[in-house]
């Protein structure tokens, strides 16, 4: 049992370090491509930021750790976190191989309900909690859109008669600020997500009885989504930056501007957001503001199918992994 634990640990704290390189170059995305940034302060700065805003909440990590599924009813409990664990860490790095902003968030959760139902039954899962974790995914990449486009329009309003030299100097050096904001915030919502997956196998083993989260559990995996961003996700930033749309430092900074108020506001709901789909829609709304066509909306679509597709595939691939646990 103790070396179960140890090993779900392990593995938890290597899928927040593929997500610290796959989610939060998002974060970092926009300032790099304006230069506001070298990539290499950018990536550095962002896992230090990261760091301490995985430090500062813990309400997401109790929604995720209770609200899909009961963890001291559930039989098996460490494979299940064993199994959602592989099945996420699986998907971060072929997406990311294949340089497509998908979600850590989707592939966790999707690997949890998937594992859940594979080892108990549809029955185990947490109906109620399971469809707000949903709701709160599907909305929150729609209002950044939407957001990003009513703020992006206003910026016009306010700066269109200025030069583009003018106006980019100053937003350039807004960056810096936004970009570190930004990486602060995904790491008080995206964090907290491998913290409550593993609170949710401390209980399933008998080692503690509440979802209060333990500070080793929190410093664990802040350090490791931390040095995550540092290593940098730059299949990542290239999609982000410069494929979606070309972006200039007013848009970027209404990019950020927008994603960090959107997961910052989930953050204090206590509901988990994709960081991947609320940056990634953002950059879309802001460049729609500024020229519809000049968005890639093919690159956008293939971004939105990745989106649609990671929750199932995370959990067939959760359910075929534990089968095989509970075989053994």
């Amino acid at each position: 049992m103790v070396i179960l634990i140890v090993l779900i640990v392990l593995l938890a704290l290597c899928f927040d370090f593929t997500n610290g390189f796959h989610d939060t170059s998002n974060a970092i995305a926009t300032s790099v491509s304006t230069r506001a940034l070298s990539p290499r302060v950018a990536v550095f700065m962002a896992g230090g930021m990261n760091l301490i805003g995985a430090l500062t909440f813990t309400g997401v990590a109790k929604t995720i750790g209770g609200s899909i599924a009961d963890p001291l009813t559930i039989q098996h409990g460490m494979l299940v976190v064993l199994a959602a664990i592989i099945a996420a860490i699986v998907w971060n790095l072929f997406t990311w191989m294949m340089g497509i902003p998908s979600s850590s968030s989707h592939a966790l959760i999707g690997g949890l309900s998937g594992a859940v139902v594979g080892a108990v039954g549809f029955h185990a899962i947490h109906y109620k909690g399971f469809i707000s974790i949903i709701e709160a995914l599907v909305i929150s990449p729609i209002v950044a859109l939407l957001l990003g486009y009513i703020i992006m329009w206003i910026f016009r309003l306010l700066f269109g008669s200025f030069s583009p030299h003018r106006v980019n100097r100053p937003f350039r050096s807004l960056q810096i600020a936004s970009a570190a904001v930004q990486a602060f915030m995904h790491g008080t919502n995206d964090a907290q997500k491998t913290m409550g997956i593993i609170t949710f196998a401390l209980i399933a083993g008998g080692f503690q009885s509440t979802m209060n989260i333990p500070f080793w559990v929190k410093l664990l995996c802040a350090v490791a989504m931390g040095a995550g961003t540092a290593t940098g996700g730059w299949r990542i930033i290239k999609t982000v930056g410069s494929k979606i749309i070309k972006i200039e430092p007013i848009n970027g900074f209404a990019s950020d501007l927008t994603s960090s108020a959107i997961i910052f506001t989930f953050t204090l709901l206590k509901l988990p957001v994709s960081s991947t789909h609320v940056i990634s829609s953002a950059v879309m709304g802001t460049g729609a503001a500024k020229r519809f066509n000049q968005v890639h909306w093919g690159v956008a679509g293939r971004i939105v199918i990745a989106w649609v597709i990671t929750i199932p595939i995370s959990g067939i691939l959760a359910v075929l992994l534990v089968r095989l646990f509970l075989l053994f």
